[in-house]
């Protein structure tokens, strides 16, 4: 408890985020002596000086979060499916044991989670602010989320594909990555990049926590110092990143599907 109160606390003193010692990011504008006259647009060094750091802050949170979570979500959802019922190799009590674990971790709020995770992410990271912090609840809120998307994808599999291959002798790990994972690609490109576009909505929220990037630059200046050029640049670029990766997405989703 002492750490999160401690991490809370370091919030009210970090650079540039336009709150007074002793408030905590979400201070109200009132507090701010003379927000109303800042300067606005082409003139205000928030958006001269620190709009583009803070996208490229977005696109790293966002980058290793997706990559991580590929890496971790992926295999548990194979699991998921290995040890179901109709499954590989059937195990009720693992299968059960799994899911309701992921139903836990996938229950929790995001910004809740953050908080809750800032003791482990001090202890990972060193320090829970900026966007190498963010990454660690990033990847533990998105996991289960993804790996239910890869248990749905691979269940969609035309089950008489799976069949064949065990008439020939395949071996379980060949059915598993050669034709569940091949005969799905093109679903779990497109849940990659639901997930890459969920993350940009979450590491937004992380903003309010001192995370770094777009969200907590619209927090600083958007919300608290009422600084509207600043929050409708925020949400433009927020809306271009979320096309551009939809756009890559459909693309590689279409590069995949061999059928």
């Amino acid at each position: 408890m002492s750490a999160v109160m401690s991490a809370l606390a370091d919030l009210a003193l970090l650079p540039g985020s336009g709150a007074l010692p002793g408030h905590g990011l979400l201070a109200g504008a009132a507090l701010l002596p003379g927000a109303k006259g800042d300067p606005t647009w082409l003139d205000n060094p928030a958006l001269t000086k620190q709009f583009l750091p803070a996208i490229g802050e977005t696109l790293l949170m966002t980058g290793f979060s997706t990559l991580f979570t590929v890496a971790l979500g992926l295999p548990l959802g194979l699991f998921m499916v290995q040890t179901s019922d109709s499954g590989l190799t059937p195990h009720r009590t693992f299968h059960r044991v799994a899911g309701t674990i992921i139903n836990i971790m996938r229950s929790f709020p995001f910004i809740i989670l953050i908080i809750a995770m800032l003791p482990l992410t001090r202890l990972l990271v060193g320090t829970t602010l900026g966007w190498q912090a963010t990454v660690v609840p990033l990847v533990v809120g998105a996991v289960p989320f993804f790996a239910r998307l890869v248990e749905t994808n691979v269940h969609a599999v035309d089950p008489g594909k799976i069949e064949a291959a065990q008439m020939v002798g395949a071996s379980n790990r060949s059915i598993r990555w050669g034709v569940q994972t091949r005969e799905a690609l093109p679903s779990l490109v497109q849940s990659t990049t639901t997930l890459a576009i969920t993350l940009i909505g979450y590491s937004a929220m992380a903003g309010a926590v001192g995370g770094g990037g777009l969200g907590q630059m619209a927090i600083n200046y958007g919300y608290n110092r009422f600084q509207s050029d600043v929050m409708i640049s925020t949400v433009i670029a927020i809306i271009v990143i979320v096309q551009l990766i939809q756009w890559v997405g459909d693309m590689a989703s279409r590069l995949v599907d061999h059928r």
